[in-house]
């Protein structure tokens, strides 16, 4: 095998040039499954834009990642503005605002009139003449968003998870098949599909140089996210947002919120193949009172595939605990160690006695990648669309949750059939019903 990027030495023949086109076709083939394009294989693009052309972005979303993102647009392309934003809440808007509008001037050009506040804020920053969306609000509003974005024709960029319950996850894949159809980008929020050491490493892994994959062990262990302590004006409404990350039907729990990307590199390391079952062990030791929301602080999910594979997941959000995030995966051929927060340190060793894989490229910030490779997309009339593994990744999540809730085994076709609604029809300020703990043996699947 020739290896690209390693200590590996190169062959010099014939037979070795054509093994290196084979290995590129192949990589460009996994990319259309990371990225949704390659050049050569583009599709038509709705509202394809010169380069010059002015692109105008929508906020929906202005909290951290949302206002992150939106910085990362528009360092993307010189052509993109900032044009209108939309957030349930006029202090964060305007904190988002404000310092968009110092770092970047006159391309941010949200005028008064395009800062809108409330639950309906999408609706008119989709009318407001936008041509690409930045959707960032707590994960339980995603599918709504989404299917209204793609309904009114806007790129997207949708941050994960794109979904906290099935019902949600069944609708956004519907409104993915859609933007694929009408020719609209859709970017996942999957940050680690664009980091280029893990496209490296997952790139030889899916071509085969670990052979056939056999076990993942998959890591997300960091200390619990900040509460806003509830306040007098508050209604139960106002604190379960306040507060998204440890409610249940805005955040999907630790492991569909943040532990996702874990999920997600062990999809990847499977070659985007769906688990057949998962059963998993979980609890919530340290999270006292609905202060602290109704989610879980650990789970230990065991996936299992048809061929006999399994996958090992791990996370936790407990303080003065040893941390970790990185990956194992184990072949027929070899093992791999992948540490996304030290690249330098990931390998892929082969069991023939063959040099060690190591990426050596550059290492772009991921963040940035994902939103020049959008913008490009957009200029060049190529269409990424990340809808199916973005969907089975958040599906693997949610089958990981309702396994260490309910402490019974869950299949793939149970998850995907799940009836279980935890978003509110019409959220809207006010009360909320009292919380409920799920109790692993007592709490029911459905």
């Amino acid at each position: 095998m020739t290896m690209k990027n390693s200590d590996a030495s190169t062959k010099t023949d014939g037979s070795a040039a054509q093994e290196v086109d084979r290995r590129d076709f192949v990589k460009a083939a996994a990319a259309v499954g990371a990225t949704g394009s390659i050049a050569g294989l583009a599709m038509p693009v709705w509202g394809a834009a010169p380069a010059g052309d002015r692109l105008k972005v929508g906020l929906v979303g202005c909290g951290g990642r949302g206002t992150g993102a939106a910085n990362q647009a528009i360092n993307a392309d010189p052509g993109v503005m900032l044009w209108a934003m939309g957030d349930v809440y006029e202090d964060r808007l305007k904190n988002s605002y404000n310092g968009l509008k110092n770092q970047h001037g006159t391309r941010v050009m949200v005028d008064q009139e395009r800062q809108f506040v409330g639950f309906d804020a999408i609706d008119k920053v989709l009318e407001s003449g936008v041509d690409v969306v930045i959707l960032a609000t707590p994960p339980g509003f995603r599918p709504d968003h989404l299917e209204k974005s793609v309904a009114a024709k806007k790129h997207v960029f949708c941050e994960k998870p794109m979904a906290t319950d099935m019902p949600g996850l069944r609708r956004v894949m519907e409104t993915a098949k859609k933007a694929k159809g009408q020719g609209t980008q859709l970017m996942s929020g999957f940050c680690w599909r664009y980091a280029m050491p893990e496209r490296a490493m997952y790139g030889e892994i899916n071509d085969g140089a670990l052979g056939e994959i056999e076990s993942v062990h998959s890591t997300y262990h960091t200390g619990p996210l900040g509460t806003r302590a509830r306040t007098p004006e508050m209604t139960d409404m106002d604190f379960e947002l306040r507060n998204w990350q440890h409610q249940n039907w805005l955040s999907g729990d630790i492991i569909v919120e943040q532990a996702v990307h874990s999920v997600d590199k062990m999809n990847w390391a499977m070659g985007n193949r769906p688990p057949a079952k998962c059963t998993a062990l979980a609890g919530r030791g340290l999270r006292e009172g609905a202060e602290r929301g109704d989610i879980f602080d650990h789970f230990a999910v065991i996936y299992e595939w048809d061929n006999g594979a399994r996958g090992f997941l791990t996370c936790r959000q407990v303080p003065n605990c040893s941390n970790d995030n990185t990956d194992w995966i184990a072949g027929s051929k070899g093992i791999g160690y992948v540490n996304g927060w030290a690249p330098r340190q990931s390998n892929l060793k082969f069991n023939d006695g063959a040099t060690t894989f190591r990426f050596k490229g550059a290492t772009p910030n991921m963040y940035q990648t994902e939103h020049n490779e959008l913008f490009k997309a957009i200029r060049d009339g190529e269409l990424i669309n990340d809808g199916d593994w973005m969907t089975q990744s958040v599906a693997m999540g949610i089958m990981g949750r309702e396994a260490g809730y309910s402490g019974r085994t869950i299949t793939w076709d149970e998850i995907m059939n799940s009836q279980n609604e935890i978003v509110p029809a019409d959220p809207k300020f006010g009360p909320r019903p009292p919380i409920v703990i799920p109790q692993p043996g007592v709490y029911k699947f459905s």
